[in-house]
C-alpha cells in the first residue's frame, strides 16, 4: 500500500502551468503572505544581498572601482582586477567552471540558488511583495481589491504602489547602469546637464521601465517562462538531488483531521501549501518546474503540524530516494565527474589567473615587407608593438631585445609611458647582424621592463636572407 500512495494523483496538471487558464490568458497569482523560520531567514539573505548589491558599484580602491562591467567599452574590473577583451579566454574559461558548478549544485541541492539568492526572487518576494502586502493588504484583500470597481480608495491605493514600485525600479535601473558605466559616470548623467548625457538617461528610463514591467506585471512568469534553469532542471536532477518535497508516505491518504481515521495520513488536505506558492503550483504532486524552492509551502505546512500537534517536516529539504526508500544520500558517479571537471577547470582558471600579466604585448612583424640592409653587416625587420596596460596606475616602459643581440631603433618617439587602463601602438626596426642570423627565420624574445622589473616576455621571428 505504501508504494501505490501516490497513484491517486492526478497527472493531468504537468500539462499546463498554474498561471495560464485554459483558454490562455494570464492567470493572476494572489500568494498568501509567507511567515515562519524559512522565511525569516530568507528575509535576512535578501537583506544581505541587497546590501552588497546596492553598495557594490559605490566601492572603490584607490579611486578605482571595485567591480565594473563595461560591456560598451569591454572594460571589466572584477574585485579590484581590470580584464581587457584580450582575457576573453579567462571569462569563457571562468563561465564554463560557473556552468559546471551550477549543475554539480543543482545535482546536490535542486534549486536552493532559485529560492534564496536569485535577483530575480530576492526583488519580488523581498522587496516588491512586502510593499504590495503593505500597501494593499493580503491576499485575500488583494483579490478584493483587484474585483472592486474603480473608486477615489482603489485608485488611490494601486497609484500608491505603482508608483512606489516605478521608483523601486529606478533605483534598481540606476544601480545596474552604476555597474556598466561605473559611479563616476553615472554622477555625471544625472548632475550635469541633461542635453549631454541623452544616451545615459535613454537607458537609465528604458532599465527602469523594463523592471518596473517585470515587477509589477511579469512577476513569475519570468522563472516559469523565460529563465532556462528551471526547465534544465529535469535533466540536472536525479533522485538523491535534495529539493523541497511533499513527504506521501507521511501524509496520504489526505483527508480532512479526524481522530477516529487511523488509516488517513498527517496532510489534512488544508490547501496552505498551495496559498503560499508564488508560482501557484501544488508542491503534493511532486517536483515540477515551476517551483524555485522558495520554502514559503514548508513554513506553512509546518504551521498546521504545530496547531494539530504532528511532527514538522511534512514538506521539507529532502530527495526522492529518501521519501520512497528512506536512502542516505550517496555519492554517484555523476557527481564524481561533475568534481572532477570542476576541479580542473577552476585549478586551470587559478593559474592562468596568476600568471596573468598585467602589460599584454603583440609584437608583429610588418606584413607584406621583407628584410631591410642598412649596411653590409646588418640585416633589420619593420615591426608593429602594442601595448596595454591593465593596471590602474602609469608605467614607464623600456623595450629590450634578449635574443639575439641586437638594436631597437623606433619609427618616431616610440613608446616610453603607459598610461592606466590603456592602449600604446608604435612600430620600430630591428636590426641584427648578420653573424647572429642563421637560417631564414630567426627566433626572437623581446622582455618589457618598468623600473627596473621585467613585466612581460614576448617571442616572435625575424626574417632574414637564407644562408
Amino acid at each position: 500500500m505504501v508504494e501505490n500512495k501516490m497513484e491517486h494523483i492526478d497527472e493531468s496538471f504537468r500539462d499546463s502551468i498554474a498561471t495560464v487558464t485554459e483558454d490562455g490568458k494570464r492567470a493572476w497569482i494572489y500568494p498568501k503572505k509567507p511567515k515562519g523560520r524559512y522565511y525569516n531567514a530568507r528575509t535576512w539573505v535578501s537583506v544581505v544581498f541587497l546590501i552588497i548589491f546596492f553598495a557594490l558599484p559605490l566601492i572603490k580602491i584607490n579611486g578605482h572601482p571595485f567591480f565594473l562591467l563595461n560591456v560598451v567599452e569591454l572594460k571589466f574590473v572584477l574585485f579590484g582586477i581590470a580584464f581587457f577583451p584580450q582575457d576573453f579566454y579567462l571569462f569563457v574559461l571562468a563561465m564554463l567552471t560557473f556552468v559546471v558548478f551550477i549543475a554539480l549544485f543543482t545535482a546536490l541541492f535542486g534549486r536552493l540558488w532559485c529560492g534564496w539568492t536569485c535577483p530575480q526572487t530576492v526583488f519580488m518576494e523581498m522587496v516588491f511583495r512586502k510593499i504590495e502586502y503593505l500597501i494593499e493588504g493580503d491576499f485575500m484583500k488583494q483579490k478584493a481589491l483587484d474585483k472592486r470597481p474603480w473608486d477615489a480608495e482603489k485608485i488611490r491605493i494601486k497609484t500608491t504602489k505603482h508608483l512606489v514600485f516605478f521608483f523601486i525600479a529606478f533605483l534598481i535601473s540606476n544601480t545596474f547602469l552604476m555597474y556598466i558605466i561605473g559611479f563616476d559616470e553615472w554622477k555625471k548623467i544625472i548632475t550635469d546637464n541633461p542635453l549631454n548625457h541623452i544616451g545615459g538617461l535613454f537607458a537609465t528610463i528604458i532599465f527602469a521601465g523594463v523592471f518596473y514591467g517585470v515587477y509589477a506585471r511579469f512577476r513569475e512568469q519570468v522563472c516559469i517562462v523565460v529563465c532556462p534553469y528551471g526547465r534544465l532542471q529535469g535533466v540536472m536532477l536525479d533522485p538523491n538531488t535534495v529539493v523541497i518535497a511533499y513527504d506521501y508516505k507521511r501524509g496520504e491518504p489526505r483527508g480532512k483531521l479526524s481522530k477516529d481515521n487511523n488509516e488517513q495520513g498527517d496532510c489534512i488536505d488544508c490547501n496552505q501549501c498551495v496559498q503560499v506558492c508564488p508560482t501557484g503550483i501544488d508542491i503534493r504532486n511532486g517536483t515540477q518546474l515551476e517551483c524555485v524552492n522558495c520554502t514559503a509551502c514548508m513554513d506553512a505546512c509546518d504551521d498546521i503540524m504545530d496547531k494539530i500537534q504532528k511532527p514538522r517536516g511534512l514538506i521539507r529539504y529532502t530527495s526522492e530516494n529518501a521519501i520512497k526508500k528512506n536512502a542516505k544520500f550517496k555519492i554517484n558517479s555523476r557527481i564524481i565527474g561533475y568534481c572532477i571537471v570542476l576541479t580542473i577547470l577552476f585549478s586551470t582558471f587559478v593559474v592562468l589567473l596568476a600568471r596573468r600579466s598585467n602589460i599584454e604585448t603583440t609584437i608583429l612583424r610588418a606584413s607584406g615587407l621583407l628584410y631591410q640592409k642598412p649596411d653590409e653587416s646588418h640585416i633589420s625587420n619593420l615591426y608593429n608593438i602594442a601595448l596595454i596596460n591593465k593596471t590602474f596606475g602609469d608605467m614607464p616602459i623600456e623595450l629590450k631585445v634578449v635574443e639575439p643581440k641586437g638594436e631597437i631603433k623606433w619609427v618616431g618617439n616610440g613608446i616610453t609611458h603607459l598610461k592606466e587602463q590603456s592602449v600604446a601602438q608604435s612600430t620600430f626596426f630591428l636590426i641584427l647582424p648578420k653573424t647572429e642570423i642563421k637560417k631564414t627565420k630567426t627566433k626572437v624574445i623581446f622582455e618589457i621592463w618598468s623600473e627596473g622589473e621585467k613585466i612581460d616576455r614576448y617571442e616572435t621571428s625575424f626574417l632574414g636572407p637564407n644562408n
